[in-house]
């Protein structure tokens, strides 16, 4: 495996496991929030204690996303030197006002999680919102590099160097309110399903006494709501994300669709293999029209196809069957929530245990879809860094010997993913929610 692929792998496998936590850490602020507000509209304490107790788990992610997040900094300096050159001078704004965002985060949140209960609720729910609004504005912040490196925008290159450098141009590229829309809404819909899939295992515990299967079942009705709309709403996005690749980066969008052959009414794939030697695609079910559509909003939209780009510029066929799993798994959660609410509230039954089981499924679901998501965008990019400016291979470093480093930190990966969930099991079998209840009445 030569330097590039390296970097590539290494960096890909640091960018994996960050995304855990950082997404988490977007997701489940926003359910506090969320639980806050029933709580001050209901005056239920379980939701006040779903809130606090989410807190807690936020606090143990928070404190493995930032040394994650850092050594995602360092792997940026130490393995794209060529990438990081230009960055420095075009798009390092984001990254400089996303340090406000992470103190307002840190500082309401300890206020929220100190002061809470001497606070009125108007100000309860203020500190907890500037929890999760510092969290979504970080997110934004550093997708935003992410964007400019799909739309770039704000500088040229002219002999090897930066010139006309307009930093707030590279700010707002194209691609900035499709990509920062999807980014958060996502993490809004793991967040959700990651209690879901918790609440569900919970109540499929006989024993359990039914008071606590009470609290249980109002955090599951209300994660799944918020996961069943978040999800819709990142379908709707993905509307708007079709026609800003149509726009901008349309061999991404023809690799995703495994489309070769420009053309008007281009039907959309949903499944099958992309045949590179025949270019064609092989078992997938075919939508008359709809690429078109979704490009364009018209049925007689020309999409570009493959075959219009050089084949050396063409990205990884493979991105189409990262696409289509993004998609399914999107659709499924979309689906369960729905019908598990119809199951719930219009068939007034209780969750059956078949469902239930179904349920604890749908967090690490929501995670295979966040991770592919990204490696889709990511790698249907290539062979860019940064789309038709820089490519990976002259962004790299060419520096031997990274083997031994990506052993290194993937051990350090899988030790930090052991000992996190060892210590989010160990703090809530010491603090189980029963006494929390009784003492709250």
């Amino acid at each position: 495996m030569d330097s590039v692929m390296l970097a590539r792998s290494l960096f890909g496998s640091s960018m994996a496991f960050h995304i855990i936590f950082a997404t988490l850490g977007v997701g489940l602020p926003f359910m506090i929030v969320m639980a806050e507000i029933v709580y001050q509209i209901k005056k239920d304490r379980d939701y006040a204690i779903m809130a606090k107790r989410w807190t807690k788990c936020q606090a143990i992610l928070l404190g493995v996303g930032i040394p994650s997040g850092t050594m995602v900094g360092v792997m940026l300096s130490l393995l794209w030197p060529g990438f990081m050159e230009i960055v420095g001078q075009v798009i390092a704004l984001p990254f400089q006002i996303e340090i406000w965002a992470f103190l307002l985060e840190a500082l309401f949140m300890s206020i929220y999680v100190y002061a809470a209960d001497r606070l009125p609720p108007a100000l309860r729910i203020a500190s907890v919102t500037f929890v999760a609004l510092g969290a979504s504005a970080s997110a934004v912040l550093i997708t935003d590099a992410h964007a400019w490196m799909n739309t770039p925008q704000g500088f040229r290159l002219e002999n090897g160097k930066v010139v006309d450098i307009d930093p707030w141009a590279a700010v707002f590229n194209p691609s900035l309110p499709t990509t920062a829309t999807h980014v958060l809404v996502s993490a809004y819909v793991l967040g959700a399903f990651a209690v879901v899939s918790v609440a569900a295992a919970k109540l499929l515990g006989r024993k359990r006494p039914e008071r606590e299967r009470q609290y249980h079942r109002k955090g599951l009705v209300l994660s799944l709501a918020i996961g069943g709309v978040m999800s819709l709403l990142t379908a709707l996005n993905g509307h708007e994300t079709a026609q800003m690749l149509h726009h901008y980066q349309p061999e991404k969008l023809a690799a995703a669709e495994g489309l070769f052959e420009t053309q008007a009414f281009a039907p959309l794939a949903i499944g099958g293999f992309t045949d590179k030697e025949s270019r064609t695609i092989r078992g997938a079910i075919e939508i008359p029209w709809a690429l078109s559509f979704l490009a364009g909003n018209r049925f007689d939209t020309v999409v570009k196809g493959l075959n219009d780009f050089p084949e050396e510029e063409w990205p990884p066929l493979f991105v189409h069957t990262l696409f289509n799993l993004m998609v399914g798994i999107g659709s499924l959660l979309i689906l369960v929530s729905i019908g598990s609410l119809v199951f719930r509230f219009v068939k007034k039954k209780e969750f059956p245990r078949w469902l239930l089981g179904g349920l604890i499924c749908t967090g690490p679901l929501a995670l295979i879809g966040i991770e592919t998501g990204w490696i889709f965008s990511c790698t249907g990019r290539q062979p860019w860094t940064i789309y038709h400016i820089q490519s990976t291979a002259s962004a790299a470093t060419q520096t031997e010997n990274l083997g031994i480093l990506f052993v290194l930190f993937i051990g350090l990966f899988v030790f930090m993913l052991v000992v996190t969930a060892l210590v989010l099991r160990y703090h809530f079998r010491r603090h189980p929610v029963t006494p929390e209840m009784l003492e709250a009445g």
